[in-house]
């Protein structure tokens, strides 16, 4: 039971990053309905793993006349991901917001396309946070473990595998 205030954590922590994701792509959809001429390149749709907090429950037989439930464990279920070991790529370390691709290398284009992420979050949430570590792989690119940095707490919360 001291893992469930992780486990717990780590959920928030994705579902903060989905909701940071998705504000990104409501600006850019807004923006390519709104122009003039079709965009002149891909824009890659990425994603965070589908993942939810499982809580397993039992009622405490000591006390017949308590109807108390009291959690027994806690887990973290996430999507399977195919692939090997490596089609797994990091993008950005959460420590620096530059790519951590070179430009040659296959997946830079989406990595400076995550780095825009991060600006755009950082913009549209006034400073207040931005996904600062985004890892994954290249063809779905789900993003499997995040951190997310807040100006508030200066905290840095990173994501349990």
């Amino acid at each position: 039971m001291d893992e469930l205030p992780k486990l717990f954590r780590e959920a928030n922590i994705l579902y903060w990053a989905k909701a940071l994701v998705g504000l990104v792509y409501n600006v850019i959809d807004h923006a390519v309905a709104g122009a003039s001429e079709p965009v002149p390149f891909d824009i890659p749709r990425v994603r965070f793993i589908e993942a939810g907090l499982v809580l397993s429950y039992y009622q405490d037989s000591s006390k017949p006349a308590s109807k108390a439930v009291l959690a027994h464990a806690g887990f973290l279920l996430e999507e399977v991901i195919d692939g090997s070991d490596e089609d797994f790529v990091k993008y950005i370390h959460n420590m620096d917001p530059n790519p951590l691709l070179d430009p040659d290398e296959f997946g830079y284009d989406c990595a400076l396309f995550l780095a825009f992420t991060q600006h755009m979050q950082y913009v549209k949430t006034g400073g207040l946070v931005f996904i600062s570590d985004y890892q994954g792989m290249y063809f779905t690119l789900l993003c499997c473990t995040s951190a997310i940095l807040t100006s508030e707490s200066n905290r840095q919360y990173q994501a349990v595998d």
